[in-house]
């Protein structure tokens, strides 16, 4: 596990920030998205890099059914950054989207058919 150091203004000091805490900050964006799912893995479909550019991030998703593919992908990006550079103060230099797959919603179980095509009346 990596440790990122901040030093804001030249203050003493350090704030550090574990890749496991922006990791984490990119799973709670990604909650907010409407529409997607995380890929079920050990590592969650994300991956954190941190380079002198600022922070790459790899981000695998599963999309519903019925959702605009690239306005997901570009609503990931957009809140990811916003919450990465908000929380963290760092820069976020790249966000790849994959989308793995999309799910279907299941189908609707057929009404029970009435017998005989008649109700009983209750006298």
């Amino acid at each position: 596990m990596a440790s990122i150091r901040y030093n804001p203004n030249g203050q003493k000091g350090k704030i550090s920030y574990n890749a496991d805490i922006v990791s984490g900050i990119v799973v709670l964006s990604l909650q907010e998205t409407e529409g997607i799912e995380l890929v079920p893995s050990k590592s969650k479909g994300i991956k954190i890099c941190f380079e002198k550019e600022g922070i790459f991030a790899d981000i695998s998703v599963i999309a519903h059914y019925g959702y605009n593919v690239p306005e997901l992908a570009y609503s990931i990006q957009q809140t990811v950054k916003q919450m990465v550079e908000s929380m963290t103060k760092f820069k976020i230099a790249k966000i790849d989207v994959h989308v793995q797959s999309v799910v279907f919603p299941a189908p609707a179980a057929p009404a029970p058919a009435e017998e005989n095509g008649e109700q009983e009346k209750i006298s």
